[in-house]
């Protein structure tokens, strides 16, 4: 077992469980077929980037948006550290580069893509406020002039969470697949949009998920930001 010490930067042990449970692996395109928000986030990445171009997927998991938008005329390069969630990404023929890669230090060309996304809170799996500043970076650096970048994240606020489990933001499950606790940060709105905006992103769209109520009146039922921003 790779000792904690030598685990990559961003990256805690239960992450790494996380990436390497062959049972997650296993169900996890059904878990991504089950989930509401798996088709929220293809319709919102289908208007905000309705052109074919260049598209990097940073924690393409088993490729899901990179083979969709594939399938739309786009160049993809999917990117996840986990080796087995590549595999099965390849078990679909196309024609996507996969790339096994750390999202705090990914090497690809600068200004090479016209869209960039980071679904299903990838972000808030990154450990320490840093190195989640570095991956907001380098989608920056990545991404043409003019390019844009869709991320989603889970809301520290959401009423469900309770309060004291959400303080600092970083909030401890139970893994499913067993393994040490998996850890998401949970963003308030100001901090993700501080964040985007403090690389140099302009903020385009904001979309509030909502399980039942619309935000406008009811804020604390907001559990997530599926959020669209601009390079310069």
């Amino acid at each position: 077992m790779t000792p904690d010490w030598q685990l990559p930067p961003g990256v805690d042990r239960g992450l790494w469980d996380y990436l390497h449970s062959r049972e997650m692996v296993d169900g996890y395109d059904a878990q991504m077929a089950a989930s509401p928000l798996a088709a929220t986030d293809i319709d919102f990445c289908e208007k905000h980037f309705p052109q074919p171009g260049r598209l990097v997927d940073l924690g393409c998991g088993t490729g899901r948006l990179a083979h969709h938008f594939s399938r739309r005329g786009c160049e993809c390069v999917g990117v996840d550290l986990s080796e087995a969630m590549l595999a099965r990404a390849k078990q679909t023929p196309s024609n996507i580069t996969w790339l096994q890669a750390n999202l705090v230090d990914v090497d690809l060309p600068t200004a090479s893509f016209d869209y960039a996304a980071s679904l299903f809170s990838t972000l808030g799996m990154v450990r320490d406020p840093a190195l989640r500043r570095a991956v907001v970076a380098n989608a920056y650096r990545i991404l043409k002039p003019g390019g844009r970048f869709v991320v989603h994240v889970h809301h520290r606020w959401f009423h469900r969470l309770g309060w004291r489990k959400v303080l600092s933001g970083d909030l401890r499950m139970p893994q499913a697949y067993g393994g040490a606790p998996l850890t998401i940060h949970h963003f308030t709105q100001r901090e993700i949009l501080s964040l985007l905006t403090g690389v140099g992103f302009t903020i385009r769209e904001v979309l509030p998920l909502m399980l039942n109520e619309k935000p406008a009146t009811m804020p604390w039922r907001v559990y997530g930001f599926l959020i669209a921003v601009d390079k310069p």
